[in-house]
């Protein structure tokens, strides 16, 4: 077996091992079972995790977690206790701190004046100048993408995925950009239904084969908003760039899907301090 090979079987692996976190996290989660998953050694898979993944499984489940905690928080009505049963945490007490830590403030806090509140102010007000928005023409780019269908904020799933996949080819570079591409509006269908896609951009001479998938960002104009804060929060930008900006922009918006730009990495920094970047497609006047 090439070392290429060894490495795709690897991170084949711990993708398992993901997707399983993902559909039981609101369950409790052994080590062991995680273990066979992955097929590897109870002894070593969670050191292999670490090593390949950059961050312990424990950190992982609690990130993903409070992750779907603000997400109820931010665009459901369901109570607070609920929510942190639902994230493990045997009291509300529990739940406050460990959200507060991760998310710089308490929970109802959050949903009282988070910034999807912030959001969702500003578009009432019909306050034009609230968010940085900029028109720009784009180049085309070719990308790799790993297909992904259900929730939006699920969509980490495939891009581990594609960057694994990119791995294995020996053509990830260290500062290799993340694009999430989202064909369907959220508020239409079911959510297990909706339709993304991880992206990254590469060569034109890199050939593909499956999972990898070739998308094209097409080239020209868009309108950038750029956003700061927790991914939960972002369907208040959404509409505030397409009910408040847009009207008063003088553009129209152009049939092709959204993208989103991810600028640092939830590993690495604060819900509170994450960078994203939405392009919204336009005509060319």
């Amino acid at each position: 077996m090439t070392k290429p090979q060894t490495q795709a079987s690897y991170e084949a692996r711990l993708d398992r091992v993901t997707d399983y976190i993902h559909v039981h996290l609101e369950e409790d989660i052994d080590a062991d079972r995680l273990a066979e998953v992955a097929c590897l050694s109870s002894y070593h898979w969670h050191r292999i995790y670490v090593a390949m993944r950059g961050e312990t499984i424990s950190t992982s489940v609690r990130r993903l977690r409070l992750l779907r905690a603000a997400d109820r928080l931010a665009n459901s009505d369901m109570p607070v206790r609920t929510i942190a049963e639902r994230a493990g945490y045997r009291t509300a007490d529990s739940f406050a701190r460990a959200f507060r830590d991760a998310y710089g403030k308490a929970p109802a806090d959050y949903r009282a004046n988070g910034s999807h509140a912030a959001f969702t102010a500003a578009a009432r007000a019909q306050d034009a100048a609230g968010f940085p928005v900029a028109v720009e023409s784009l180049a085309t780019v070719r990308c790799a993408g790993v297909a992904h269908t259900g929730s939006y904020m699920q969509i980490d799933r495939a891009m581990g995925r594609l960057f694994a996949e990119l791995a294995a080819l020996k053509i990830m570079a260290s500062d290799q950009k993340m694009i999430g591409v989202f064909f369907d509006d959220p508020d239409l269908g079911p959510v297990d239904e909706l339709r993304s896609r991880a992206c990254s951009p590469i060569a034109e001479d890199v050939p593909l084969s499956a999972p990898l998938e070739e998308t094209i960002l097409r080239g020209g104009l868009y309108a950038r908003l750029r956003y700061k804060g927790p991914y939960a929060d972002m369907k208040g930008a959404y509409r505030w760039l397409l009910g408040v900006w847009l009207p008063q922009s003088g553009h129209e918006p152009d049939d092709a899907p959204v993208f989103e730009a991810y600028l640092n990495s939830p590993q690495h920094v604060p819900p509170t301090e994450l960078l994203t970047d939405i392009h919204m497609p336009l005509r060319t006047p």
